[in-house]
């Protein structure tokens, strides 16, 4: 099972990552970050909303809030920059989330119905959790090989090199 400690670890993850790509994003120009890339979401924009669709779904499950799962396929914020706004707001919100895991909550299980297949599922929250960390990492790879695509380059985009931790194995 996993731990707080491994939850607040991928949260930041999320926040360092989502903060270099949104970034870079915000430099493309809308015809490219808009455009068909032949991406499964087919677009930059497109991949990003679906991980921001993600998360307000599992965090909906987890937490009650939002109250309603949106659906899958809703353009969620109608623009690149509502979304960058959105997306900063929510990573504080799963950092500030992740501290309060206990093992007892992680241990517990969870039955939501999927708005992919229409099923209910049922499984233990750590699971769920690890889901919707390697969900966003997933994707976001996905968005750094589009915007290697378009010659940006992205750098490292390994936990190790998070700045804190290059700060404490240089020390």
């Amino acid at each position: 099972m996993i731990t707080t400690a491994y939850c607040c670890m991928m949260a930041q993850y999320n926040v360092w990552m989502n903060s270099r790509l949104y970034a870079i994003c915000e430099k493309v120009p809308p015809s490219d970050l808009y455009a068909d890339r032949g991406a499964f979401f087919k677009s930059i924009y497109g991949t990003l909303n679906h991980i921001m669709y993600a998360d307000l779904a599992f965090l909906s499950r987890f937490t009650g809030n939002p109250a309603v799962v949106p659906e899958i396929d809703a353009d969620l914020f109608g623009s690149f920059e509502r979304l960058r706004i959105e997306r900063a707001q929510l990573d504080t919100r799963m950092l500030e989330w992740s501290e309060t895991l206990s093992p007892t909550w992680l241990a517990e299980t969870l039955s939501y119905k999927s708005k992919v297949d229409g099923l209910v599922r049922t499984f233990p929250k750590w699971m769920l959790v690890t889901h919707t960390f390697n969900h966003q990492t997933h994707h976001r790879g996905q968005v750094t090989t589009l915007l290697t695509q378009l010659g940006l380059d992205v750098g490292a985009t390994d936990i190790p090199f998070m700045p804190h931790l290059q700060a404490d194995a240089l020390a």
